[in-house]
């Protein structure tokens, strides 16, 4: 980033907050999508879809991922989008309405800060930060800037998913004393592999941004980068939020629990990867609990089969057995979801009462109307339009990172109010992290 770039963005960045630019109904609000990897072309796909979004940036550290994202446009009749290598440069150009963030974790919370202080709205891939501290000051400055910023967990914009959401609320199963979020996701061993010289036009510098200075590797960069603790933050951190997220929702979105315990680590594999492919995490929020397990090896699913009692009858559907996914018991009975819809079974008879499954089609995919959610939030300037905003969501990244610490620091952890660890330097160091300047939240 040149100093005359420079200066303009941080400019742009201390004045736009004043400047909120308020849209007609058929006006187009100019994206641009920053990370260009499997995610960031998942955006692109769906911006191109929305009548009311224009992909007019293209950002990545990655000459040929642009240049692959240009390709997409040209094939969806899009016109061809402005390139940023630095996302500063997107971030200073007023023709930028909005970003949309599919960057590596630890990219997360500092992109999302620049964006807001240069007056952009924010659509950030989950998990919404790499630790609780980036979380609290994503909220920060959304607040203080009246900038948009919606998470993407995708799921809370997914009709079937809110219904069975609302059904839990109401109290259909009764009063819900356990969520369990499952991430059963096979994952194979990523092996070793040796540092190498960094590959023609990838910036590796503003690839690790706040991340330390490391020599290139092949297994810290293109998706990898989930499992190692600089980028990363394991599959309770990837696929992992997602449930996590929804436990939480099904519980009526609580804040923090008491306190965590988990256990677990990496088995079977002798290879580069440094976050577990087994964990099991216990949050206790006094008289009710949220439990979540990784299994990245070989296993089965859970909530197959409903015992019965008496004479009930087979149900007519076949229970489902959920691999990735949640399982809500209650009082009066219990429910189990997963993208392919969700049942609830109720009383001693476990007698399915209710079933839904999702409708398939671009019109209802839940990427594309959480994106849509959000664009509309952009018009209304109200963030508490957005289905999941920062304020949410980064608390559902923060159980993840709860749930990390614990298992690093191998103890149970007892959780005091901001949230700290009572009594444990260790654990509470690990609430941020050491940042390599100048990429500092």
């Amino acid at each position: 980033m040149n100093n005359m770039t420079s200066r303009r963005f941080f400019l742009e960045a201390a004045t736009a907050a004043a400047a909120a630019r308020v849209w007609g109904a058929n006006d187009k609000i100019n994206v641009a999508i920053v990370g260009l990897g499997g995610r960031g072309s998942n955006h692109l796909t769906n911006y191109s879809r929305l009548p009311g979004a224009n992909v007019a940036g293209l950002c990545d550290v990655n000459q040929a991922a642009r240049e692959v994202a240009q390709a997409t446009l040209l094939k969806n009749n899009s016109p061809k989008a402005k390139e940023f290598e630095d996302m500063r440069e997107a971030f200073a150009d007023p023709g930028i309405d909005a970003v949309s963030i599919a960057t590596p974790n630890h990219w997360h919370a500092l992109a999302t800060v620049w964006a807001c202080k240069a007056g952009k709205d924010v659509y950030c891939e989950k998990p919404a930060c790499h630790s609780i501290y980036e979380g609290q000051k994503m909220l920060q400055v959304a607040r203080d800037t009246k900038r948009m910023v919606q998470i993407g967990s995708q799921h809370r914009s997914m009709p079937f998913k809110i219904n069975g959401m609302q059904a839990l609320q109401d109290g259909v199963i009764g009063k819900v004393y356990l969520a369990k979020g499952l991430c059963f996701k096979r994952r194979v061993s990523i092996g070793h592999k040796p540092d190498s010289p960094t590959p023609p036009g990838v910036n590796w510098d503003l690839f690790l941004g706040p991340a330390p200075m490391r020599p290139f590797n092949a297994n810290r960069f293109k998706y990898n980068w989930h499992w190692f603790w600089d980028t990363g933050n394991g599959d309770i951190g990837n696929q992992g939020v997602h449930e996590l997220g929804i436990a939480r929702w099904g519980m009526g979105d609580p804040e923090w629990p008491k306190s965590v315990i988990s256990t677990g680590g990496k088995y079977a594999y002798d290879d580069d990867q440094e976050t577990p492919n087994t964990l099991l995490s216990s949050f206790d929020f006094g008289g009710r609990e949220i439990v979540f397990e990784v299994r990245g090896l070989l296993t089965g699913g859970e909530g197959a089969t409903p015992p019965r009692r008496g004479a009930a009858p087979a149900p007519a559907s076949p229970p489902m057995s959920v691999t990735i996914g949640n399982l809500f018991y209650g009082t009066e009975g219990w429910m189990v979801m997963n993208d392919s819809g969700y049942q609830i079974y109720k009383g001693e008879s476990n007698e399915l009462i209710k079933e839904e499954k999702p409708e398939r089609g671009p019109a209802t995919d839940g990427t594309g109307l959480h994106m849509q959610n959000f664009l509309a939030a952009c018009r209304s300037r109200n963030f508490k339009d957005l289905h999941d905003d920062i304020g949410n969501a980064y608390i559902s990244a923060s159980m993840c990172h709860l749930g990390n610490i614990s298992y690093r620091v191998g103890r149970k952890l007892t959780i005091e109010s901001g949230p700290r660890f009572a009594g444990d330097a260790e654990a509470n160091k690990l609430i941020t992290r050491d940042y390599r300047k100048p990429y500092v939240v």
